[in-house]
């Protein structure tokens, strides 16, 4: 009998694991340079899912394989739980086949470079409180090293030279990690997993200090050393920082604090201060819960804040003004330079000057070849490092405003700590350089639908400064795109129009006016573009559509916001010299009182702070028109009043005259204040100050007192800025105040009350100054909603 032939029949081995799937996620935002990946690694790993994570030039991509459940708990976590400094846009999640061939380990992948919109770039992070620990830990093996960093923290902006970010494409490539730090840096467990620009004694950069008589020392504690004696002796030195070289000095030594006005050519304008911690704060100023939170944030600003009147401050750091600059450390270098050097007797400072190491109206000095050539004429010694400053990027300053929501941040100058994370515009359109304004510039260039602000650059009245422009755009564009398309201010004498002309080639220019892009900067850092809103853009100087100089302006947009129609303005005044006015609020005090038909007598204060001459000349001028620009800046209204009421004649630095008429508002009583002062709004949306400037001169023959007087006026311009809206609005509920004018705390607050008591809804800057430091957004959302609207891509 034949037996049957064997037949092998296969068998599906079952997989002994549960049921596996797999998903693909991509995160986008600022997900790099900000412990993302680690993040992404621990947690996948505490959840037993297998997988990988990496980046790319555009976003953090990841695979994740395991049970279901652990699947959806890493969903969960990974938009919770995601690190402090990250911020999410979005999260896309793709299924994918489970791989049964998949490991069970999950590891961290090599970057790739793709086509498309490139990730944001971290902000420099001021250092964490674990490495500040660290720091001044004698056990530490990073004990008092000047560049500890882990992270959560330490540049990042500033040291970028191109993405995805890992350290060869930053300024540390120059400083290949040892093997304690590249073990660091591999092993997950570790805070500094993945961390770009660790490093230690043994492999980091170090500090060094530099003085005529004693030649270079280096070695951290020498040279800290060394930098304290100077500083105890009356000496203002350099020390190069995270975004460029500050000026230092004593705050109690009005000789070298006089010195040092005199080296940068300063004027009065404010000196910032470094204080150790929040306790030495409270000596120089009065700081609620609130301010304290933004000193203490990762950003770490210039905050202003109240000044103590027995604050232990030389009068020179901030002349006449009730307000004080003050800042926490945010490097090593200032922690360890506020803090005793071991071994030495020289007392450590508490608190110091600490300004950007320029002249006024120059660029701020970060490169070698700057210090060598700029610094000995501003300085008596330098405190330097050899870590490479890509970008330079000045601090950033800030007010905290309080009204009946809370307390939040008004931004003043946005640069360190802020710049460049994207403003998110909620229209893709074609890749756009907006080149801003000519004071305070910043640019911004757009990528997709984000659009990036660069840091302070500041006032565009050199060539210095211009090429300090003109490199920080080319640094941008290659991080980011070249533009397609650029936009400028309408002024034809700004620098900065004149070289986007230049530049555009064949691409198109958008000439864009001033408030209208304050007014667009305001929706677009809301998210708002496309709503109806009336905005209310004061400041000092805008070039209008009819050539004359506008700044008190109510400006009506619809749904299309690259249009505007002006529904109302202050009215114009001559202008007498144009910028010689500006400098000198007397001229615009003596328009004002012209326009409102009152005699020029010496009891008059602007009177007497011309000479007979001058007298003569503006009486000439505004009489004959020749010389006069007309000018509807509530700015210059602000000026005017301030000169009238003795406050300030002629000003150091902008915006120095208003400052001080707020700071003299602010002091008066509440029940001595008037009611108001009759600021007309006419039947055509237009502010007319005769009979306000009539009764304010009035009420001074009568004894009234100046500060009872400054605080009607602000609340006299909220009722007429209420009462203008009310008669333009019509259907629309949406206002927003903007302009340099609206840094003025209390009148931002009144406009702001009265507006909602009428049942408006309010829209102020948080991200943007209202200043022109926040113009370019406005005229990049201006340009891509022209481009789609032609049909550009």
């Amino acid at each position: 009998m034949t037996e049957a032939p064997l037949m092998l029949t296969s068998f599906a081995v079952p997989d002994p694991r549960p049921a596996q799937v797999r998903q693909r996620f991509t995160v986008t935002g600022v997900v790099q340079g900000v412990g993302f990946r680690p993040f992404v690694y621990r947690v996948a790993s505490e959840l037993g899912l297998a997988g990988f994570v990496g980046n790319d030039s555009g976003a953090v991509f990841l695979e994740v394989q395991g049970e279901r459940s652990s699947v959806l708990e890493f969903d969960r976590r990974l938009r919770a739980d995601a690190p402090p400094l990250a911020r999410i846009t979005a999260v896309s999640v793709t299924d994918l086949a489970a791989d049964r061939f998949c490991g069970n380990g999950f590891r961290i992948v090599g970057s790739q470079t793709v086509a498309g919109a490139k990730t944001p770039i971290p902000p420099d992070i001021a250092v964490c409180d674990d490495c500040v620990a660290e720091l001044f830990d004698p056990r530490d093996r990073r004990y008092r090293h000047p560049f500890i960093t882990c992270t959560n923290c330490g540049p990042r902006f500033t040291i970028i030279r191109e993405l995805p970010y890992d350290r060869p494409a930053t300024t540390m490539s120059a400083f290949p990690m040892c093997g304690r730090c590249a073990a660091e840096y591999h092993d997950p467990s570790d805070r500094r997993f993945h961390a770009q620009p660790i490093a230690c004694p043994d492999c980091g950069p170090s500090l060094s200090f530099w003085a005529p008589t004693d030649g270079c020392l280096a070695g951290s504690d020498p040279a800290l050393a060394a930098t304290q004696r100077a500083l105890a002796a009356g000496a203002v030195i350099a020390i190069k920082g995270i975004g460029g070289y500050h000026l230092a000095c004593r705050v109690d030594d009005e000789d070298t604090v006089t010195a040092l006005r005199a080296r940068k050519m300063r004027g009065a304008k404010p000196f910032a201060m470094l204080v150790r911690d929040l306790g030495v704060a409270r000596r120089y100023a009065r700081i609620d819960d609130s301010e304290a939170a933004v000193l203490s944030s990762s950003a770490r600003p210039i905050v202003l804040l109240r000044r103590r009147t027995d604050a232990p401050v030389a009068g020179a750091v901030a002349p006449g003004s009730p307000l004080l600059g003050l800042m926490l450390p945010y490097s090593p270098i200032h922690h360890l330079l506020l803090a005793p050097v071991p071994g030495t007797d020289e007392p450590a400072p508490d608190a110091l000057v600490l300004t950007s190491a320029n002249r006024s109206d120059e660029p701020l000095c970060f490169t070698d070849d700057d210090a060598q050539q700029r610094l000995p004429e501003l300085c008596d010694a330098i405190l330097d490092h050899n870590r490479p400053i890509h970008v330079p990027c000045d601090d950033s300053v800030v007010r905290v405003i309080r009204d009946r929501d809370g307390a939040r941040e008004l931004p003043i100058r946005r640069s360190r700590g802020y710049a460049p994370l994207p403003v998110d515009l909620g229209y893709a359109g074609p890749a756009v350089l907006a080149v801003g304004g000519e004071l305070k510039n910043t640019f911004c260039l757009t990528d997709g639908s984000r659009a990036y602000l660069s840091g302070h650059i500041g006032d565009m009245a050199t060539v210095a400064t211009l090429r300090a422009f003109e490199r920080a755009v080319g640094q941008l564009s290659e991080i980011r795109s070249r533009p397609s398309r650029l936009a400028a201010d309408l002024h034809p004498g700004y620098h900065t129009r004149n070289w986007a002309e230049r530049h555009a080639g064949d691409r198109p220019l958008d000439l864009i006016q001033h408030h209208h892009a304050h007014v667009v900067s305001l929706l677009a850092e809301h998210g708002r573009l496309g709503e109806p809103i009336v905005g209310i853009a004061f400041d000092g100087t805008g070039y209008g559509r009819d050539q004359t100089i506008w700044g008190g302006e109510i400006l009506r947009l619809g749904r299309d916001s690259h249009r505007f129609v002006r529904a109302g303005h202050l009215l114009p005044v001559p202008l007498p010299g144009g910028d010689t006015a500006v400098r000198n609020p007397w001229r615009m005090a003596l328009s004002q009182l012209w326009m409102a038909d009152i005699e020029w007598v010496p009891e008059l204060s602007p009177v007497g702070a011309a000479t007979p001459d001058e007298l003569r000349l503006i009486r000439s001028q505004l009489e004959s028109g020749t010389g006069c620009v007309p000018c509807s800046s509530m700015g210059r209204l602000f000026d005017a009043v301030a000169s009238l009421l003795g406050v300030r004649h002629r000003i150091d630095y902008e915006g120095q005259a208003a400052i001080e008429l707020e700071a003299l508002a602010e002091s008066a009583t509440p029940h001595r204040l008037l009611p108001s002062l009759p600021l007309t709004v006419r039947a055509d949306g237009v502010i007319d100050p005769v009979t306000m400037i009539q009764t304010m001169v009035w009420a001074l023959y009568a004894g009234t007192p100046a500060a009872t007087l400054a605080a009607a006026f602000h609340r006299s311009v909220a009722i007429a800025v209420a009462e203008v809206v009310s008669r333009v609005a019509g259907a629309v509920r949406l206002v927003g105040l903007t302009g340099g004018v609206f840094q003025n705390a209390m009148l931002l607050r009144l406009c702001r009350d009265l507006l909602q008591y009428n049942g408006f809804e309010v829209l102020t800057h948080h991200t943007v100054p209202p200043n022109d430091g926040g113009l370019a957004l406005g005229q990049a959302a201006i340009s891509i909603l022209t481009a789609l609207e032609e049909g550009q891509p």
